[in-house]
């Protein structure tokens, strides 16, 4: 049994066909075919039901895939050793960045991380949470910025920031007068929201406590941007809410639009998510160290209630103090 027979099982397991899986790993197929198919014998078992379109796994071979992944994760473990003792920071890195975050934290931290770890090539995917925590748990991506805590088995998550909630509110809105919002003024069905898949979505279905039928009109105008949402809101539809970040790119009739909450501040915890392995661990400091470096002169806020992403019958409301 070797490593490089346990990566041609993980790959086949992935993409579920012979040829794609040899295309993923640089082989031939009959060079895959084969190595795969001298494990079995090895085992004495078969681990893939080739008499099924897709391949699919036997209930031994789903059992050999779960333990080929954590010995492929360990070998991996020994390159990371060797690059610590050398200080060597280097090498792919796989990140995911939710659609929330990506527009406005990325530019703030992506040309200082370049020009500080030239050897290090990042690769970065927009994903939702769910598709990130999916990939990370399969070795798909080292590591990834979301909106937590999520309470996932097998997740660490380091805070990088917490990202206050601003109302956006246009003059002609019953709340435009008020100079500071208490989470008692909004109202949900008043609120553009972003579409379904959307952490923040979530976020703010929890800060308005709502127990209203989520089903009606208003969320026709539901929208995959924030950029929409502040359009719509001009438009006289509603209001909506934003994360802090976001509000540093409007123009300056926009920005007389915001408004903030009162103390303790409604916040999102945004923090970097990796498996609990620790592979690629002193990538992953690095990053949090760059990314810590430059949000902390954006980000001052020292009162806030963080808003868990989670539904309420998974998390129950968290207050915290950032730094």
């Amino acid at each position: 049994m070797t490593i490089t027979q346990l990566q041609y099982v993980l790959a086949v397991a992935e993409y579920q066909n012979f040829t794609k899986a040899a295309q993923k790993v640089f082989v031939t197929q009959p060079t895959l075919s084969m190595q795969i198919q001298k494990l079995e014998d090895e085992l004495g078992v078969r681990i893939f039901d080739r008499s099924k379109k897709p391949i699919q796994l036997t209930e031994t071979g789903r059992k050999i895939v779960n333990q080929a992944r954590n010995i492929v994760n360990e070998s991996d473990r020994i390159q990371d050793i060797v690059d610590q003792q050398k200080g060597f920071i280097g090498g792919t890195f796989r990140i995911g960045i939710i659609p929330t975050i990506m527009p406005t934290l990325l530019p703030m931290f992506l040309n200082n991380f370049i020009k500080k770890y030239p050897k290090v090539k990042l690769k970065i995917e927009e994903l939702n949470t769910d598709t990130i925590i999916e990939r990370l748990k399969e070795g798909h991506l080292d590591a990834a910025i979301a909106a937590t805590p999520l309470e996932t088995e097998n997740i660490k998550e380091q805070i990088l920031y917490y990202e206050p909630f601003v109302a956006y509110i246009p003059q002609s809105h019953r709340l435009s007068k008020l100079e500071k919002l208490k989470v008692e003024d909004l109202d949900i069905d008043d609120i553009l929201l972003l579409e379904d898949g959307h952490c923040f979505k979530d976020g703010i279905l929890n800060l308005c406590k709502t127990p209203k039928n989520l089903n009606g009109d208003h969320f026709q105008l539901e929208s995959g941007s924030f950029e929409t949402l502040v359009k719509l809101a001009n438009e006289g539809l509603g209001m909506t809410l934003l994360p802090y970040l976001h509000t540093l790119d409007l123009n300056e009739n926009e920005s007389k639009n915001l408004k903030m909450f009162q103390d303790p501040v409604p916040a999102r915890e945004v923090s970097l998510i990796y498996n609990k392995s620790e592979l690629k661990i002193h990538i992953i400091e690095a990053l949090k160290s760059t990314i810590s470096g430059v949000v902390k002169g954006a980000i001052a806020f020292q009162n806030v209630k963080i808003i868990s992403p989670l539904s309420k019958s998974k998390k129950k409301l968290q207050f915290k103090k950032s730094n």
